[in-house]
């Protein structure tokens, strides 16, 4: 196994420095997932639930959520994000969540896409609980990313 980056050689917590990286072009896509009953997402749809249009909140959540990663996780640098976009789309079973997150800098931004696609779930999650409680989130996890060091990466 590889040393983790966020540890030091003496087992502490530490912000990678990043200072001596290329500027890179870099895009993150990440993915979640809220299964929920046929009726829940038929109200979801409709755009007549009592909080208005729930996934309209849901995508400006979790932009706002990608420009705030960095007071969330501990050892996230502050990103300059060029684009942050988040699109919540009906499913077989539920609302799927897509966020697209994209900077020019020397780190990339998994973790601002990955916490953009967690928010608008719990968003989603939010505004609908007052017609089921049972609802899951799922699958949250990274799509792709692309540039820096490491390249591009794809999930299988």
């Amino acid at each position: 196994m590889s040393r983790l980056t966020h540890i030091d050689e003496t087992g502490r917590a530490r912000m990678v420095d990043v200072s001596d990286k290329a500027v890179t072009t870099r895009e993150a896509v990440a993915e979640g997932f809220l299964r929920m009953t046929p009726e829940t997402l038929a109200l979801a749809l409709s755009g007549e639930g009592k909080k208005g249009d729930v996934r309209a909140v849901a995508e400006i959540a979790g932009v706002m959520a990608a420009k705030r990663t960095s007071d969330l996780i501990p050892m996230c640098h502050p990103l300059p994000i060029t684009k942050a976009e988040v699109r919540v789309e009906p499913a077989d079973g539920g609302l799927a969540v897509t966020a697209r997150v994209k900077t020019t800098g020397q780190t990339g931004v998994e973790m601002e896409a990955l916490t953009a696609a967690s928010v608008a779930c719990l968003t989603l999650y939010d505004m609908l609980k007052a017609a089921e409680k049972g609802m899951v989130i799922e699958t949250v996890r990274l799509v792709s990313k692309t540039g820096g060091k490491s390249g591009d990466w794809t999930a299988p």
